[in-house]
């Protein structure tokens, strides 16, 4: 049995007011204080896109300092320090001390308007009262692919996997995500994704979608709870999937039953991450 310390806090570069704006490599980051636990780095950059600031927030293998591997780099939705950050990095900290799964460096992305950025356009009343800004999904995705992706990929070693996830309304936008630009991420993983949104516009034009999909060597990972909102949406989702699912691609709906909207996350994450980013057998070493 391997034991091993979760990390819960930043260093002192972690408050909400944030730092300046620098180099996010590990190497150029001031030291920590004695007393910090350091999981994460974060910084700040500017989106032409978006038109606004925004904080990312890295969490790096163990040992990326030392070594010049490169590695598969996910994309975390809803990733703010104050969001989801901690729990995904904890399931990949453990799993990877484990030797479960390969490890994986995590790009958390934190929400400034999070029912804005995360949504297509919607022609339903109920919808656009959520939040008093919605549908810049196509903005957002900008930003991550002509403003992120690139800046990530230039200041650390990746190799070149790109995986995105989220979950509910984030998952929403994973699965938008795929549908309108593919070849963005290699991986998709959507958590009890919202597709009643605009109606179900997302699934109403699934269909002919994957039937034009260039999919070849994408995963796309969907899972929901049984006893929350979006179980009969998500279903249907797989159902599709099953039907007209593209050549070349991987796909995986693995249901939890058990588990409520406000569960699933943390269950459904395991599975994902664990499956999708499995170490292989060969590279396992024999435990203590």
């Amino acid at each position: 049995m391997r034991h091993l310390l979760f990390a819960v806090t930043f260093a002192s570069c972690m408050p909400l007011l944030g730092c300046a704006a620098r180099s996010p490599e590990p190497s150029h980051a001031p030291a920590p204080q004695d007393d910090a636990i350091v999981i994460g780095q974060s910084f700040i950059m500017d989106s032409a896109a978006l038109g606004e600031k925004r904080r990312i927030t890295v969490y790096l293998p163990p040992g990326y300092a030392e070594s010049r591997e490169r590695y598969p780099v996910m994309y975390l939705l809803d990733g703010g320090a104050a969001e989801d950050f901690h729990h995904i990095t904890g399931i990949v900290q453990v799993s990877v001390a484990n030797e479960i799964m390969r490890p994986v460096i995590v790009i958390g992305i934190e929400n400034t308007e999070r029912r804005r950025d995360l949504t297509g356009p919607t022609e339903n009343e109920k919808d656009k009262a959520i939040a008093p800004r919605v549908g810049g999904s196509a903005r957002f995705r900008a930003f991550l692919k002509n403003e992120l992706v690139p800046r990530i990929e230039r200041d650390y070693r990746s190799s070149g996997e790109r995986g995105l996830m989220g979950e509910s309304l984030a998952g929403l936008f994973v699965l938008e995500t795929f549908f309108d630009d593919p070849a963005l991420f290699g991986t998709y993983i959507a958590v009890s994704p919202s597709l009643w949104w605009n109606d179900g516009f997302l699934l109403a034009r699934a269909e002919p979608r994957l039937k034009a999909l260039s999919a070849q060597g994408k995963t796309l990972y969907l899972t929901v709870g049984g006893v929350e909102d979006n179980t009969a949406e998500t279903e249907r989702m797989a159902g599709i999937l099953r039907q007209h699912a593209p050549a070349g691609l991987i796909w995986h709906y693995v249901p939890l039953p058990a588990e409520a909207h406000g569960t699933v996350y943390h269950v459904g994450a395991v599975h994902a991450l664990r499956l999708l980013y499995a170490r292989k057998k060969t590279e396992a070493r024999d435990g203590g």
